[in-house]
């Protein structure tokens, strides 16, 4: 039998006199449990303002209930988060939750370290009706939910709409394919009085990210076995006939003079384009806000579909998901995995959705937080993105769009950014970069099957 303090008894025999006297509403008080609320910690790597969102939804689930104290621990990057997990699961050095890179999913499941979403979707019940199903499809591997979405963008193109107007342009019809973006870069490319590019028509950054949208967008898969999702990836398939097109699309309008070439950095391309020494760039959804800001007082920002090869490739293909999840950590205390299920649960929920949406800038994961009067008033000052939200629910969910599945992505991307730039060098034809770019990833493939097979 539990024993009870006298303070507590004494306080129990007042309540209880109150209540025969006919107080209205009262009860007797429930006896204090001895070990509190549960805690646990949740990494998380985003910063400026999506991180202040984190941060608020945090202080919100912690004081709309008792049971759960979710403590914050902020990491310098998501490939930092997933180092620490690495480094730290046989010691249990590790969260109840983390937020980690998309990228990270197959490295996360076989290393066993992770407790799927399934779990508690399936013991609670919970719907996930309303959920955006393709970023369901990019976290899930054999019909099981592994991590929720979290922070989700794609990439658009950006393009000055004033630039349009001065090159007779209509600056409400962006181009949708290669060929356009070519005639339109032509027409956009400007030169000084001295002979150089004052102005280029188009860029975008050589990053392995935007070559594997272009090719979901062509609708050709990254690796065999449906990109990894219905086997195990053996092979890279990149060297298809559609990556093909792309690099030579990108090295004729590199040759043209009308497409640019920063390099890799992202950040780079995105100030030129801010500058006006752009005209047109693919970039994240991500950086929406950035781009507005930035244009402001300058030029009128218009957004549009991330290019593809031709019209037809519009009904069959589409953007994959980029971003991060949240992943729910295994050896911890079924206590700590709980209330991060709760947490879980409390953040994807329409009125929390369309505050991150209007705070961060990232896709809502609740399609009913696009109702929310949060989303609308974004989406007034905002309405550049909803093209983005278009383009998201355009993209058919298929093994195309769900995207490459295997270990050492972040490597097989800085791979394919060295095909890209031996294309425009003029070092590599695009088949013979893509085809030993292919040869290399393979076997960064069947090193990691290796060694996750051996354990």
């Amino acid at each position: 039998m539990r024993e009870f303090s006298l303070p507590f008894l004494a306080l129990l025999l007042v309540a209880l006199a109150l209540c025969v006297s006919g107080v209205e509403g009262c009860s007797a008080p429930a006896a204090p449990t001895p070990a509190g609320p549960t805690k646990f910690q949740f990494w998380f790597a985003l910063t400026g303002a999506p991180g202040e969102a984190i941060i608020e939804i945090v202080k919100r689930f912690n004081a709309a209930q008792t049971a759960c104290i979710c403590e914050l621990a902020p990491q310098d990057s998501l490939d930092d988060a997933l180092k620490k997990i690495q480094a730290g699961w046989r010691s249990k050095d590790i969260p109840a939750l983390a937020h980690v890179s998309n990228l990270a999913l197959p490295v996360l499941i076989d290393l066993q370290v992770i407790e799927p979403m399934q779990t508690f979707v399936d013991r609670d019940k919970f719907a996930l009706g309303d959920l955006e199903p393709n970023a369901l499809a990019y976290y899930s591997d054999r019909g099981k939910l592994y991590g929720m979405p979290f922070n989700i963008a794609t990439p658009l193109l950006y393009y000055n709409k004033d630039a349009f107007r001065a090159a007779g342009l209509d600056p409400n019809k962006p181009p949708r394919t290669f060929t356009e973006v070519t005639n339109y870069a032509r027409k956009l490319t400007k030169q000084s009085a001295d002979g150089k590019t004052a102005r280029y028509g188009y860029a975008m950054a050589i990053y392995g990210w935007f070559f594997e949208e272009l090719l979901a967008a062509s609708g050709a898969l990254y690796l065999d076995n449906g990109n990894g999702r219905d086997a195990r990836a053996t092979k890279a398939v990149f060297n298809s006939p559609e990556g093909v097109t792309i690099l030579t699309w990108w090295k004729e309008g590199f040759d043209a003079g009308v497409f640019g070439n920063l390099g890799r950095a992202t950040a780079d391309t995105q100030k030129a384009f801010d500058a006006q020494q752009i005209a047109m760039i693919v970039d994240s959804s991500a950086g929406l806000r950035a781009r507005v800001d930035a244009a402001q007082g300058k030029f009128e920002l218009g957004t549009g579909f991330l290019p593809r090869p031709d019209e037809t490739a519009f009904s069959k293909s589409g953007a994959i998901i980029g971003g991060a999840s949240i992943f729910i950590l295994k050896d911890r205390s079924a206590a700590e995995k709980n209330c991060a299920w709760e947490f879980v649960k409390f953040a994807l929920a329409p009125e929390m959705q369309a505050d991150w949406y209007a705070a961060s800038g990232y896709y809502p994961i609740a399609k009913r937080a696009y109702a929310m009067k949060q989303s609308q008033e974004w989406l007034a000052k905002y309405p550049q993105f909803s093209i983005a939200v278009d383009q998201l629910h355009a993209a058919p969910n298929n093994r195309v769009t769900q995207g490459a599945f295997t270990g050492g992505m972040p490597a097989a991307r800085q791979r394919v950014e060295l095909a890209i730039e031996q294309t425009l060098q003029g070092k590599a034809t695009p088949q013979r970069a893509l085809d030993s770019a292919a040869a290399d990833v393979t076997k960064l493939i069947a090193d990691y099957n290796k060694t996750v097979l051996s354990k």
